[in-house]
């Protein structure tokens, strides 16, 4: 009997017997922030993971062993390379030869704050001209709940074949949290949902495999749902120590105070932190996603909704306190000097997507503000219309500059001497609470 008329059961237990044995070839769809961290982890273990990686510049790189992802370990990529366990390529051809095909791409917001799935939809339109019986396609992208029932099956149905019968479909989002030195790929719990039992099935055992404690969950909605509430979580709960913060600016009171002795209580509150916005790719979008899914059934998410408003504000609120501070001291924001110290949406990665940082020159700029910024991650970026090279952080750099901001607090940034040798200074993060002075000004 051949694969395609095998009974589902079959078809199953041949593929998690392929996924225990190591021999399933694992096709990872998108070398990013999430993809190349889950194909080296993979490899790791043993499997022959193919990545498919529609950037030419990043298949040329993963296939030289040049590393570009900063929770990525150089020597762990060389290692897979070498042994001839990780290899890029920039088409599809390869489809048929893998065994679980893991979807890793973007999911941006359009400009009216809706889903944008061409990423998703192009990737599964690509996989199904592919697609043969004994597969397994998982969707990590953060998206809406309902994604992989509603766009993805209906995509890999064209291709003849049946999902629980011939193939398997399930959602397992990603949960990577870049420059974290705790918690990785392998030791971050994982979500699994499929659109049957046997996709369950057959993913439990793939996930397995690689990270330490598997979650299923009753469907691949579930699991979406999981994720975006997780990051909408997060959002609701940055926004109230936000709008805290807007609060306490009217109030004359510092918000840094007032949240540490508050989370001085052992029980019922968790630590959050406000700052000039929220970037990355999750937290500003990611809400978005429930709110847009939330609006198809009438209803109303008041809180997201809530939350991305004050969250939209802070950049412009950080600006507005910049030309305060500046005023203060008898110079026009129009005329000013500003050094911005951070790029980056936090601290201790170079991923400056969606970063409040960048917004906030941007709003420097469009007063007529000087902007010159420092970050050892970001060494230049081009965004909004500005376009701009990191610059040294010499004492004389700050003292040339009318005012310091501080977006991004870097750990590797002395901020004794960014006080000592600055004439101003915002501090949008609590960087210099261990160097008070009368010259610095938090958010």
């Amino acid at each position: 009997m051949s694969t395609a008329q095998a009974p589902a059961s079959d078809v199953l237990a041949a593929l998690k017997q392929k996924i225990a044995d190591k021999t399933a070839k694992v096709g990872v769809v998108g070398l990013g922030y999430v993809g190349l961290p889950f194909a080296v982890e993979k490899a790791k273990v043993g499997f022959h993971v193919i990545g498919i990686e529609q950037n030419p510049r990043r298949a040329d790189m993963v296939n030289r062993a040049e590393n570009y992802i900063g929770d990525v370990h150089d020597e762990e990529l060389r290692d897979a390379v070498k042994k001839g366990l990780i290899a890029a390529t920039t088409g599809f051809d390869v489809v048929p030869e893998l065994d679980v095909i893991v979807v890793c791409v973007p999911t941006p917001l359009n400009q009216n704050l809706a889903p944008d799935l061409q990423y998703v939809s192009s990737v599964t339109a690509e996989v199904a001209r592919h697609l043969r019986p004994g597969q397994l396609v998982s969707l990590e992208s953060t998206t809406y709940p309902g994604t992989c029932e509603e766009v993805m099956l209906p995509l890999l149905e064209a291709s003849g074949l049946k999902v629980e019968a011939d193939y398997f479909l399930a959602h397992s989002p990603e949960r990577v949290d870049p420059g974290n030195k705790r918690y990785s790929t392998k030791n971050t719990h994982k979500v699994v949902g499929g659109v049957g039992p046997r996709s369950l099935d057959a993913a439990v055992e793939f996930y397995s495999q690689t990270i330490q404690n598997v979650i299923p969950v009753s469907s691949a909605k579930a699991a979406e749902l999981t994720k975006v509430f997780e990051n909408t979580f997060r959002a609701v709960n940055i926004a109230l120590v936000n709008e805290l913060t807007l609060l306490c600016d009217r109030m004359g009171l510092s918000v840094w105070e007032v949240l540490d002795a508050a989370f001085t209580k052992p029980f019922g509150i968790m630590p959050f932190y406000p700052g000039p916005g929220v970037g990355g790719h999750c937290i500003p979008l990611d809400p978005h996603y429930l709110e847009w899914k939330a609006r198809e059934l009438n209803f109303t998410t008041r809180f997201i909704g809530l939350a991305g408003e004050i969250n939209r504000m802070m950049p412009e609120f950080t600006v507005r306190k910049a030309g305060r501070v500046l005023n203060g001291a008898g110079i026009a924001l129009s005329r000013a000097k500003v050094l911005v110290l951070g790029a980056a949406y936090k601290k201790d990665i170079d991923d400056w997507r969606e970063s409040p940082s960048i917004e906030v020159m941007r709003l420097l700029v469009e007063q007529g503000a000087r902007v010159s910024y420092h970050d050892p991650y970001v060494p230049s970026f081009s965004e909004h219309g500005l376009e701009l090279v990191s610059t040294p952080l010499a004492p004389e750099t700050l003292a040339a500059a009318d005012l310091v901001v501080i977006a991004t607090d870097h750990s590797s940034v002395d901020y004794g001497e960014v006080v000592r040798a600055s004439k101003l200074v915002l501090d949008t993060r609590n960087a210099t609470k261990m160097h008070p002075a009368p010259h610095v000004t938090l958010l």
